[in-house]
């Protein structure tokens, strides 16, 4: 049996069951379950999981709606649902047998991104501060910069966009382990969530890393045009 091949199946199954016995309301509910299907399904290059996706980007900003996140809620609206179908095609035009190309970044190129992300979420943090009823501003910035850095690294299949995942979902756990010792909105099956989304995150960063190839001479001229 490979696990490759049964991963997003189980891991889904796994969510529907942990919504079942803690009695989550239907949005919640659906709120969990879509998101972890489509994690699961792009952490084994299956773009099916983009389409997925759009549910669970409704659903979670209105979650983070609720709990003052804004930065969480403006990001799901108006960043993963457009992306969510542009990568979807991106996806489709790189394939062989069902599955996405993955390829790598270069060495330089890692540290360019690196740098850039934290100077744009003390910025963003900065923006996010200045609204009122704002919870954890830099941490929202956080997640949002790594979210966006990572989304559009998933749409031209980098396999570093794993490790900013990794560090997106240790940071989120974070965010709403806040909300939840302030009785927020289903915050405690948010945490669940994003430890899935952990979980997930690392099995794609072992399965893409294995499977991805290094393309030095190409890397700048394919983020440009997607392919």
């Amino acid at each position: 049996m490979s696990l490759v091949k049964y991963w997003p199946a189980f891991l889904t199954l796994l969510a529907a069951v942990f919504c079942f016995l803690t009695a989550a309301d239907w949005l919640t509910s659906l709120t969990v379950i879509s998101g972890v299907a489509c994690v699961s399904l792009i952490a084994v290059g299956k773009r099916l999981g983009y389409l997925i996706g759009l549910v669970s980007s409704v659903t979670y900003a209105w979650v983070a709606y609720q709990n003052g996140l804004f930065g969480e809620t403006g990001l799901n609206l108006f960043f993963y649902l457009p992306t969510g179908i542009v990568g979807y095609f991106m996806w489709g035009n790189n394939e062989a047998d069902g599955t996405v190309k993955m390829r790598r970044l270069t060495a330089a190129h890692r540290w360019y991104l690196m740098a850039g992300a934290l100077l744009a979420t003390a910025g963003l943090g900065l923006l996010l501060q200045a609204i009122p009823g704002q919870n954890s501003p830099f941490v929202d910035a956080a997640t949002n910069l790594l979210s966006i850095v990572a989304t559009l690294l998933m749409m031209w299949r980098f396999a570093e966009q794993w490790w900013l995942y990794v560090a997106l979902n240790v940071l989120t756990v974070t965010l709403w382990s806040l909300r939840y010792f302030e009785d927020g909105y289903a915050a405690d099956m948010m945490i669940f969530l994003w430890l899935i989304y952990l979980i997930n995150s690392i099995f794609g960063l072992v399965t893409w890393t294995r499977k991805a190839r290094v393309l030095p001479d190409t890397v700048q001229h394919s983020a440009r045009t997607g392919s």
